[in-house]
């Protein structure tokens, strides 16, 4: 596929598969801002609006491996063309929503859609760009748009909802998926396993209950607390999770070679890439809020002051290359991994100062850190397969990164809410519903403390400290897998 594109072909090419990839993204996190405009038109209940945010997920997260798998048999280009119109006609739905049930089935096409786009571009990647050294620079601009436009997406929203209403931020995506569909349908290669052999919907169904209810069980400790129906999720998926790899085994086609899993390279990067995802959601998660909460940012501003971390990882497409002749791959994920580690360090201390500047220089590392370790891992899992299983693989490093996303918010959420809570200073001359108030968050102590008080200043520092040492040890997790990445991944100079 390689020789039979020409260079110019190859880039257009990629430039189409990074428009899908940024949107999809920006998708992710556009709407955090709209939530207040929105439930004021559509006025959803409290589990209505938690539905609205979880519902894309849960479903894009739950559909890659079977979208993947399907890519690799009907065609990647032709799964991933359909996916755009869908996802393009799914935002004009969402935008013209007039409930809050029409906006949750909106917002569950559009999961499904986006898990058919996900795989797909990352798979074309593995198909048209053979030669390792072009992939890798390929791969890192598929990364950096990714990280971008995930952090762009606060930004997007907050410029739309200033001159528009809130369905302006699922219209823009109609324009830009028809600029998308055309320019694809001219520039973009068909590719697909030769030899697909049987697909197994038993399979599938299993590796959707899996997926669907881990990450639900997650979602839902994080918005509740430990319960039974999040327990029963939990359980539920792990069974899942056990029947899908044990059938793989004995399938002569299965959607996933669970084999690959026992090669400490292949199962080295996957781990980095959902380590590396954990850590920068984890943070941005939080960061966002102490940079408005505590800072007194606006959002606009606050999503402006997270740019450092995103520039830092754009500029890793100049890097990779450079670091993989000189470390081979495993010591560059390792490197990554390290640097992001150092990076949380310095975030962690620079929280308490009263400059940003120098949580932006504090941001630069992670950035630099994240990208790195996520464009070689990424590289690493698509590269593990023949082309011909480039879906398959894909859908691998995507379920990772979507786990990662899932886990990282409510494993480091959850830590600062409960180092918040246990740290903060409630006055003692509020009312019973007050004092609650203070001691539930620092987003509900603001509404009832008086403003620049010293009550004020004490919550908004219990925020910080909690920030610090859950910075601190989202830093000792990923020290951790940058040693395992050292040793269980080959570090060949590429």
């Amino acid at each position: 596929m390689n020789g039979s594109l020409s260079p110019r072909r190859r880039w257009a090419a990629l430039s189409v598969l990074v428009l899908a990839i940024l949107l999809l993204a920006i998708d992710g996190t556009v709407l955090y801002l709209a939530v207040p405009s929105l439930t004021e038109a559509l006025a959803p209940t409290a589990t209505q609006v938690l539905w609205i945010g979880d519902i894309y997920s849960l479903a894009l997260a739950g559909l890659l491996v079977t979208m993947g798998n399907l890519a690799d048999r009907v065609g990647r280009k032709k799964i991933l063309l359909y996916g755009a119109v869908a996802f393009g006609l799914a935002s004009l739905l969402g935008a013209l929503s007039t409930s809050a049930e029409m906006l949750i089935a909106a917002r569950l096409l559009l999961g499904v859609a986006g898990a058919t786009l996900m795989p797909s571009t990352l798979s074309i990647i593995r198909n048209i760009f053979t030669e390792p050294a072009e992939r890798t620079r390929a791969i890192a601009i598929w990364s950096a748009a990714a990280g971008g436009g995930a952090a762009l997406g606060p930004l997007v929203g907050g410029a739309l909802l200033e001159r528009f209403w809130w369905g302006s931020v699922f219209m823009i995506n109609v324009p830009v998926m028809l600029v998308l569909v055309v320019a694809g349908v001219f520039l973009l290669p068909e590719s697909k396993d030769p030899e697909p052999g049987r697909f197994d919907l038993i399979s599938a169904a299993l590796s959707l209950a899996a997926v669907v209810s881990l990450v639900y069980a997650v979602k839902h400790a994080t918005n509740t607390g430990v319960d039974l129906p999040g327990v029963v999720a939990l359980l539920a998926g792990l069974v899942a999770g056990v029947t899908f790899v044990r059938r793989q085994r004995r399938l002569a086609a299965p959607l996933i070679d669970v084999d690959l899993f026992r090669t400490p390279a292949f199962s080295g990067a996957v781990f980095a890439n959902f380590v590396a995802v954990f850590a920068l959601t984890g943070l941005l998660f939080f960061f966002s809020q102490y940079l408005q909460l505590a800072r007194g940012f606006s959002p606009l501003r606050a999503g402006l002051a997270e740019l450092p971390a995103t520039l830092a990882a754009i500029g890793v497409v100049a890097l990779v290359g450079v670091a993989l002749a000189r470390l081979g791959r495993g010591r560059t994920i390792a490197c990554g991994l390290l640097l992001t580690a150092v990076g949380l360090v310095f975030v962690a201390v620079a929280e308490g100062a009263e400059q940003y500047v120098w949580l932006a220089l504090a941001l630069v590392p992670v950035g630099l850190g994240v990208g790195l370790a996520q464009t070689t891992t990424t590289d690493a899992v698509v590269s593990a397969v023949p082309p011909r299983k480039a879906g398959a693989a894909s859908a691998i490093s995507e379920t990772a990164y979507e786990l990662g996303v899932a886990l990282g918010i409510a494993v480091l959420g959850s830590l600062v809410t409960l180092l918040y809570r246990n740290s903060v200073d409630v006055p003692a001359d509020l009312s019973g519903a007050d004092r609650a108030a203070v001691r539930d968050s620092l987003a509900s102590a603001l509404t009832v403390l008086t403003p620049g008080s010293d009550a004020a200043h004490a919550a908004q520092d219990a925020f910080t400290h909690a920030m610090q040492a859950a910075s601190l040890v989202a830093a000792g997790i990923t020290a951790f897998a940058a040693v395992i990445a050292w040793r269980a991944i080959r570090s060949d100079h590429e």
